[in-house]
């Protein structure tokens, strides 16, 4: 097989919503009750796709899930006198950080040589805490084959969040290779996400060598600031290790122990007195993509607020001209996430594997890019206020702007 690093990025949902749900992520608690506007959300996402593709990289995507989740509602006895918030829950558009959809081993890193996917359970929000029996349906569609073993979630009493705290190093996408589970301890300001045992129970799962695996925790100050997911301060890819000073309870340590089990690592330190925690958060320099080019360079495709930091480009600027392992950043627009609480990392899902092994439904290509972009810009809605959510008319709305992409996919099994 010819294993490639494939990004699979969440079309942003037409019903896509500034509700500010998510406790502890600190942008989509600001922007709580903001118009939002659908459709040029899922239009940047896709150039944001397209961006990626024409720098060579493989591109999948997922879809949008049902929305409103009428089922959901019904399960919670759903009347007029119902918390708006739950309302609002069963409208959200997080699906579209797919980076929560499941944590990802590559077959050289597990005993049966299949790439192993354990759909996330996203317990700790219930907003999401709904999305893994639709997003584990679109998985074991997307994944089917026999080089794919998809499992189903961590019991609910461990909550898990998927690859967006999990990080993996390697000499190259395609060679076994470390595998880091990253974790909080509870008690904080604001909920620790990622379960210890959540991680263990993972690993477990997808057979992998205790030799060549972590467990490492967050440190509990980043949660504090609003580093709700590992991803937010922290991303690997292949040997290197792009990372702020503040992002795990240990930094030495965990450098030392990452060093031991993988000595080629090559660990890019971003210094708290260069970017400070709160301006990392704020601009999401770490919630970026991290990219191995077909030249053999790595870039880091940022969103365009981190550009716009001072803090942040002058340490970009310095990394450039010195001769570090990242040779490129490249910003992309995706405002409309963003405000919502996820940059260019939240939208996407690393999956190594031989793309002759996925379902062709789910890879893209410039043809089925504008079939995509022709759909959003016909069905799906320039704005919504969160007034406007449980309005059966714009309901309507959003439900057939989803089967209209499914049908144009040839996707309709997913309805």
């Amino acid at each position: 097989m010819s294993l490639v690093e494939i990004n699979f990025d969440g079309i942003v949902g037409p019903s896509h919503n500034y509700a500010g749900l998510s406790l502890g992520n600190l942008a989509a608690t600001a922007h709580a009750g903001d118009t939002s506007y659908p459709r040029a959300a899922a239009l940047q996402g896709l150039a944001k796709m397209r961006h990626n593709m024409a720098l060579g990289l493989a591109q999948g995507f997922f879809l949008p899930l049902p929305r409103p989740n009428r089922p959901w509602l019904q399960a919670l006895a759903a009347d007029a006198t119902m918390d708006h918030a739950l309302l609002c829950g069963a409208w959200s558009a997080s699906s579209m950080w797919t980076a929560n959809a499941a944590t990802v081993s590559p077959a050289p890193d597990t005993s049966d040589g299949r790439c192993h996917l354990t759909v996330a359970n996203l317990v700790t929000m219930p907003h999401r805490a709904q999305e893994w029996p639709d997003t584990l349906r679109q998985l074991q569609t997307a994944f089917g084959g026999d080089a794919f073993a998809v499992h189903g979630p961590v019991p609910p009493c461990f909550g898990d969040e998927g690859a967006a705290n999990h990080m993996r190093l390697a000499s190259a996408h395609g060679e076994a290779g470390l595998e880091i589970f990253v974790y909080g301890r509870p008690g904080g300001r604001f909920p620790a996400r990622q379960h210890e045992q959540a991680s263990h129970v993972v690993a477990r799962r997808h057979g992998l060598d205790p030799e060549r695996i972590l467990f490492v925790e967050q440190n509990p100050e980043a949660i504090a600031a609003g580093a709700f997911h590992n991803d937010v301060v922290a991303v690997a890819n292949e040997r290197v290790l792009f990372t702020h000073q503040q992002a795990f309870a240990d930094p030495s340590a965990t450098y030392e122990a990452i060093r031991a089990k993988f000595p080629e690592v090559e660990i890019v330190e971003v210094p708290a007195s260069a970017v400070g925690l709160d301006d990392a958060i704020k601009s999401y320099l770490f919630n970026a993509q991290l990219l191995t080019l077909p030249s053999g360079e790595q870039a880091l495709v940022i969103p365009g607020e981190a550009w716009e930091s001072t803090p942040v480009r002058t340490f970009l600027d310095a990394m450039l001209v010195g001769n570090g392992p990242i040779r490129r950043v490249l910003p992309v627009d995706v405002r409309q996430s963003m405000a919502n609480g996820g940059g260019p990392a939240c939208l996407r899902l690393r999956v190594v594997a031989d793309p002759a092994t996925v379902d062709p439904r789910f890879l893209l290509n410039e043809a089925k890019a504008e079939l995509i972009e022709t759909v959003i810009a016909r069905h799906w809605p320039e704005q919504i206020d969160t007034a406007d959510i449980g309005n059966e008319s714009l309901a309507a709305d959003v439900t057939g702007a989803r089967a209209a992409l499914l049908e144009a996919l040839d996707l309709s099994e997913l309805s």
